[in-house]
């Protein structure tokens, strides 16, 4: 199955945001090798890796929201796997939001650029038997949304099948590594027209 963001979309993406940030081109090198011959980079089954979404929610007091994932057991910021509905990688990131914490786009707002993640990560995740699938990449396009109100006026609905609990924490102490500077400067900039549109 493939997402309705294809490979050229994605090959975009990632020319526009090492434009931005030149200083990232070795860190991402995995990706840009895999992404350079790959083909349905959304696809989960596609190896060594594919391409994933998260959103990084902040509140009106600098909060950062993060879920309890099951499977991996570790705090992450919501986030998940393209499915072919999604017309673009912030959709896919908003309904990821939406599914895993019930906060729909009607209550975040997109911080930067509504186009250009915030961050791409490449992480190792580990092979999952029950999913027969082996040790893989996912190459993770992050976008930044401010949350309309506080964490106290937001009404959390986890998706129980995967996630356990969820919390808000300082976002400088998230252990966000290189999007920890990258939020900040969202955090500190006007909403621009683009993040004000929704895509």
């Amino acid at each position: 199955m493939n997402a309705s963001v294809s490979d050229q979309d994605i090959r975009r993406l990632v020319a526009g945001y090492l434009a931005v940030h030149p200083d990232q081109a070795e860190r991402l090198a995995v990706f840009t090798e895999a992404l350079a011959d790959g083909e349905r980079m959304t696809d989960r089954r596609t190896l060594p890796g594919h391409v994933t979404v998260g959103a990084f929610v902040v509140d009106g007091e600098g909060r950062l929201l993060q879920i309890a994932h099951k499977a991996l057991g570790r705090w992450l910021n919501p986030g998940g796997h393209t499915e072919p509905g999604d017309a673009t990688l912030i959709d896919a990131a908003r309904r990821e939001l939406r599914e895993e914490t019930g906060l729909g786009a009607d209550q975040v707002t997109p911080l930067g650029d509504a186009e250009l993640p915030l961050g791409i990560d490449v992480h190792r995740i580990p092979a999952n038997p029950a999913k027969a699938e082996p040790e893989h990449w996912h190459f993770d396009f992050r976008y930044a949304f401010r949350l309309a109100g506080t964490a106290g006026t937001a009404a959390v609905e986890l998706q129980l099948e995967e996630v356990d609990d969820h919390r808000w924490i300082p976002f400088e102490e998230a252990g966000l590594g290189p999007d920890t500077d990258a939020l900040a400067e969202a955090l500190a900039a006007p909403v621009t027209k683009s993040a004000a549109r929704r895509s």
